[in-house]
């Protein structure tokens, strides 16, 4: 297992490294969140400019903290670039989210903006009932916000990993944009598989206890403040396990299998010991309705390593109407 996980993160290295022989070699800007995605690729970026024999201090990363940014996360972000030697900066983009909201006549949560200042607006977010917090202009201007002040800051190092590109868990023109994705064909069960194994291989000292500490904080996308509990916006509350997600994507695009199949397999495969019938087939449709309803994403997305043998490409791999219905394959599962 050591060595399949020393040649996938070395070939994300040797994409990385062919783009920036074949552009020159310039700054590079990564939006570092102290979250796993964000982790392996800025773990590449280094190893990359390494092998050239470049300055790590051309990497400029970014931590962009907003309206649901964490102690944990930024703090991690913080150290981890700190430990690495990557240039890094901090921009609070909340000021900026704010303007934006007011320029577009927006109310987050149907709170008006009017004298407040951006302290007492989070305060106000940690009081929205849980029933209530659903606006995606809220969530999607920060990560445009984000995205721009990356792309305004140099050659911008894409994180996205392939699960969540799948499942179109990304902001389109936002996160899901970049020149060139390094995560591109690593599901995310794989991402996290790979931060742990590089900080017992690759790093060490501090920056070794800080990669761990990421491996075990739980995913979230953070664009949401934790609520009056303490709650954090949990990924795989919202979309699923990852660990059945990459399973579903591995069969779906590499095999072909049918709905039913796939259901079959899992089960083989003991996933029913922890998931109940009614639960695969309720994931398996979350799956397949944001697989087909998000293809419009991966038509537009950046150049990246191929790693493995799944691939969602546009160029080659993966071709599909955006405008593709899921309906068949729903009725399969529904059988």
């Amino acid at each position: 297992m050591r060595e399949r996980c020393d040649e996938i993160f070395h070939t994300q290295v040797a994409g990385l490294a062919k783009r920036f022989e074949h552009i020159g070699a310039p700054h590079a800007a990564i939006g570092v969140s102290g979250g796993l995605d964000s982790t392996l690729a800025l773990l590449v970026a280094c190893k990359t400019v390494d092998q050239l024999q470049t300055p790590r201090s051309t990497i400029h990363g970014l931590t962009l903290p907003g309206f649901g940014t964490s102690v944990r996360t930024k703090t991690n972000a913080q150290a981890l670039m700190r430990q690495l030697g990557v240039t890094a900066r901090e921009i609070d983009i909340r000021p900026l989210c704010v303007a934006e909201w007011k320029a577009l006549g927006h109310k987050p949560f149907g709170i008006s903006l009017d004298g407040l200042d951006v302290e007492s607006l989070t305060a106000k977010l940690r009081d929205v009932p849980a029933e209530r917090r659903q606006d995606l202009v809220f969530e999607n201007v920060q990560a445009r916000i984000r995205t721009n002040l990356l792309m305004n800051s140099g050659f911008v190092i894409g994180t996205g990993d392939m699960c969540e590109i799948a499942l179109g868990w990304c902001t389109d023109n936002a996160d899901h944009m970049s020149m060139y994705n390094v995560n591109v064909s690593i599901p995310k069960t794989l991402v996290k598989f790979l931060v742990k194994w590089a900080a017992q291989n690759e790093f060490e000292g501090e920056a070794r206890k800080t990669l761990e500490d990421i491996v075990a904080t739980e995913i979230s996308p953070e664009l949401l403040p934790a609520d009056g509990s303490g709650a954090i916006q949990s990924t795989e509350s919202t979309i699923g396990p990852f660990e059945l997600h990459d399973f579903f994507l591995y069969h779906f695009v590499r095999t072909g299998a049918t709905p039913t199949k796939i259901i079959y397999l899992a089960r083989h495969a003991k996933f029913d010991r922890e998931y109940p019938a009614e639960r695969l087939r309720h994931w398996l449709g979350v799956f397949l309705r944001r697989f087909f309803a998000n293809q419009f994403k991966r038509s537009t997305l950046p150049d990246g390593p191929k790693v493995g043998t799944i691939s969602l490409s546009p160029r080659g791999d993966w071709r599909m109407p955006s405008d593709a219905a899921v309906t068949a394959w729903l009725a399969d599962l529904e059988s």
